[in-house]
């Protein structure tokens, strides 16, 4: 079999599920990461014949695909602020909208030499692990509820050499953090229950819904839990920065407001509202 058939099988069997150029997305990374195939590699070998071993493991791929698995869990891998982090059934996928609040960060501290800084509710490690990588002088801390989620952070760290602390820890039973900090960042689930149906069927069905999901009545209970907490834990001109509902940016702000903060809120790449800063008055 050739590249290039397997190309059309995977444009007719997963026509169902994803728009063409997805679909191809999705074979180039399949190929990327399993193979170690350059992107310029995949677009020109088209007549390329394919080795038996390769179809076997590409067809058992696209029947995974089939049953609406992401490819970051086939592969194990996921492309996140030029890092590869391990993902699997007990971490969220870095997304792109992630990646923003990261660069935001980083920019914004980009003429500090040191800081301390918590990541809470790390899951893969993404954020503080990419911060810590773009600023190795820095202390990072990463904490999660999730024992498995850590255990995955641990090992990200460990790849990308970015030596962090871990802290398991459910943040809505604290009464203090550990440390004073410079930036506290947080990324907690968000998704209230209501919005499930706007949700993509592989992230419903595969991705954590303890990372993900939050009741309908108390939809910004991570994020007044961790304002609180901030109040007492954040230096002086410390920051605080969150991921956030794209519809909720009102009631943020009001939130912040009522617990002592100055906030701004930033739009992503997609025109959403999904950052926010927050500084204390």
């Amino acid at each position: 079999m050739t590249l290039n058939q397997l190309k059309s099988l995977y444009q007719e069997q997963l026509a169902p599920l994803y728009p063409e150029n997805e679909i191809h997305s999705i074979l180039q990374i399949l190929c990327e990461d399993l193979f170690s195939w350059s992107r310029t590699y995949f677009l020109m070998n088209d007549s390329l014949e394919l080795s038996h071993l390769q179809v076997e493991v590409l067809q058992k791929s696209l029947r995974e695909l089939c049953t609406s698995k992401p490819v970051q869990y086939i592969t194990g891998k996921a492309h996140f602020y030029g890092h590869v982090f391990a993902v699997n059934e007990h971490t969220l996928i870095p997304r792109q909208e992630t990646e923003e609040l990261v660069h935001m960060i980083i920019k914004n501290h980009k003429t500090e030499s040191y800081l301390n800084i918590l990541d809470i509710g790390t899951g893969t490690g993404c954020i503080g692990l990419s911060i810590k990588a773009s600023k190795p002088d820095c202390s990072v801390t990463v904490m999660d509820v999730s024992k498995e989620a850590l255990t995955t952070a641990q090992l990200n760290a460990d790849r990308l050499k970015t030596p962090v602390k871990m802290l398991l820890q459910d943040v809505l039973v604290l009464e203090e953090l550990p440390e004073k900090y410079d930036v506290i960042v947080s990324n907690p689930p968000y998704v209230r229950e209501l919005e499930k149906v706007e949700i993509h069927k592989n992230v419903l069905e595969n991705e954590p819904h303890l990372a993900l999901f939050v009741d309908d009545d108390h939809a910004l209970i991570f994020y007044r839990k961790i304002m609180e907490l901030a109040k007492k834990a954040l230096q002086p001109e410390g920051v605080l920065y969150f991921e956030i509902n794209q519809y909720l940016a009102a009631e943020m702000k009001s939130l912040a407001t009522e617990l002592g903060f100055t906030s701004h809120v930033y739009r992503d790449l997609s025109g959403n509202y999904r950052m926010m800063k927050c500084e204390r008055n």
